[in-house]
């Protein structure tokens, strides 16, 4: 990528699809679950509450772009401190994994306990460390290559 806002977008891109598809093929066709159209709802359910249940796939299409958004979101916050922390430039699959794990924590601890205050408070179990799992190899990694070989081209 050749701009800032180009790579951005690509990471984010490339996160949110990497984690979107992760999710429907562990939770929906392995595990048998969910379904794709209900955990894309959930995501809208963030907004919409319970609204977002009733709507079929109209509610699924808002689910996946605000899916979208916060893969975005969270590409822009690691391109934006890449430059001011250097340890990150040295070892990028060790950041990517730590990035994954803080993006879990963020949307775990933060987010989703904000967003639904029912929810009930996770343990470290099998559902739990895949999560993490998930976030590290499909958000975190990608996130972190593509924005060290952007830095990398930009900065020779």
């Amino acid at each position: 990528m050749n701009s800032k806002s180009g790579t951005v977008f690509l990471s984010g891109l490339i996160a949110g699809t990497l984690d979107i598809l992760a999710a429907i093929v562990i939770y929906a066709v392995i595990l048998q679950k969910t379904t794709p159209i209900k955990i894309l709802q959930s995501i809208a359910s963030g907004i919409f509450k319970k609204e977002a249940y009733t709507n079929g796939s109209q509610m699924a299409w808002y689910g996946l772009g605000f899916h979208f958004l916060i893969a975005i979101l969270f590409a822009w916050f690691y391109f934006i401190i890449y430059p001011y922390l250097t340890f990150l430039k040295k070892n990028t699959f060790a950041f990517g994994i730590v990035y994954g794990i803080f993006v879990w924590i963020v949307m775990n601890l933060i987010v989703l306990p904000i967003v639904f205050p029912v929810l009930l408070p996770k343990g470290l179990d099998f559902p739990t460390l895949l999560s993490v799992l998930i976030l590290i190899f499909c958000v975190g990694l990608p996130i972190a290559f593509i924005t060290k070989k952007y830095y990398t081209f930009h900065n020779n």
